[in-house]
């Protein structure tokens, strides 16, 4: 009885979270699944109401043989108005055991990673986000993809 309980308090929970999505998009960085320095990959994202606050994520897909715990990345914003704001990431990918973190799909891995929570956007128009992986290493390997997302908060 107590394992029903459970698992129609944790579906109860999914379902009031569930997403609103503003904007997302994932871009292949290369078929050689590495990513360079030099491709610095830009997402277009339209922002239609400045009192909404907002979720800014980062989706960062990655096959097994990924060799560092975390990806260093830089992210430009340009406003609608042209003002830009650098600013610095570090996306974990393993775990304190050396284990990989996100959803696994034989040896591809997807994770997602809040970079800012309750975001306010101060223009209406659209952002461009800039980003690129800022790591010692050139080209960084078994990086496969990686892209934006934008959700309303509730």
């Amino acid at each position: 009885m107590k394992k029903i309980a459970l698992i129609v308090l944790v579906t109860s929970l999914v379902a009031c979270h569930s997403r609103d999505n503003v904007y997302t998009e994932y871009q292949e960085l290369s078929p050689d699944v590495e990513w360079l320095k030099t491709d610095i990959r830009e997402f277009k994202v339209p922002i239609e109401n400045k009192s909404q606050h907002y979720n800014l994520s980062l989706s960062f897909r990655y096959a097994t043989g990924y060799q560092f715990e975390i990806v260093k990345v830089k992210v430009t914003e340009v406003s609608p108005s042209g003002k830009e704001v650098e600013k610095y990431y570090e996306l974990k990918i393993k775990d304190a055991k050396g284990e990989y973190i996100g959803e696994a799909g034989y040896d591809i891995w997807d994770s997602e990673h809040l970079i800012e929570p309750n975001k306010n956007y101060e223009e209406i128009g659209s952002y461009t986000y800039k980003v690129e992986h800022i790591m010692p290493t050139d080209p960084l390997n078994y990086a496969m993809e990686i892209g934006v997302i934008v959700d309303k908060v509730k």
